[in-house]
């Protein structure tokens, strides 16, 4: 589904990634470890189209993705959620989640108010800890629910992989069990995922566990 081949990335003169390489198949669920600095934003931002100048190839479904701008990958299906969120804090829940709406391209034509919902109601079943929260503006919020509403923004993009980067960062214990149970739910319903993480909860269901080490990919692991 995702294939990357020789990527380097530098910013300015200084290079951050050197001819990594690795592939994600429909359904599977690939972790990447690595120190802070090693280079795991570096690449998520890079298959993204965001940040780095890059040379090497990405192919998304069989698609090069080199002269995409960010949001075209993101029209192609690939979902990303960045480490810092990137809310509209002052935006509520509902509104944070409209914003990014948009149905599959199998049911583009015709949207109704009725089929946004339906897919609201299926975010709010992988995250039930948003739907009480529909008014609440997202400055209100706990970073563990800001990282819960951040992923399920991303969901309603309608896409067939996602990028995420740590997120599990920094957020309560009992907030990280429910983002684990939501993302392997999501594995389960054949969702093709890349996850920044050092969580061991992730790295103990993933397919393979890619480590970064100083911008180069190190071993390619089997749990």
């Amino acid at each position: 589904m995702l294939e990357v081949s020789g990527l380097s990335a530098w910013y300015g003169a200084a290079q951050a990634l050197f001819d990594v390489s690795l592939r994600v198949g429909q359904g599977e669920l690939v972790v990447l470890e690595g120190l802070n600095g090693a280079g795991k934003s570096t690449l998520l931002q890079s298959i993204i189209g965001l940040g780095p100048h890059v040379s090497g190839s990405v192919l998304f479904q069989g698609q090069s993705l080199a002269t995409l701008p960010a949001h075209a990958r993101a029209r192609l299906g690939l979902g990303f959620v960045p480490e810092d969120r990137r809310l509209f804090i002052d935006l509520t829940v509902r509104e944070n989640l409209l914003v990014a709406a948009r149905l599959p391209a199998s049911q583009a034509h015709g949207v109704t108010a009725g089929s946004t919902d339906q897919q609201m109601e299926q975010v709010f079943a992988l995250f039930p800890a948003l739907k009480p929260m529909l008014k609440r503006r997202a400055l209100e919020m706990s970073g563990g629910e800001q990282q819960m509403l951040s992923m399920a923004r991303t969901l309603m993009t309608s896409p067939t992989m996602l990028l995420l980067d740590e997120p599990c960062e920094g957020i309560a214990p009992v907030l990280v069990e429910a983002i684990v149970d939501a993302l392997l739910q999501l594995k389960q319903q054949g969702m093709a995922m890349l996850i920044a993480e050092q969580n061991a909860l992730l790295a103990a269901h993933a397919d393979r566990v890619i480590t970064l080490v100083a911008g180069q990919t190190g071993a390619h692991l089997t749990p």
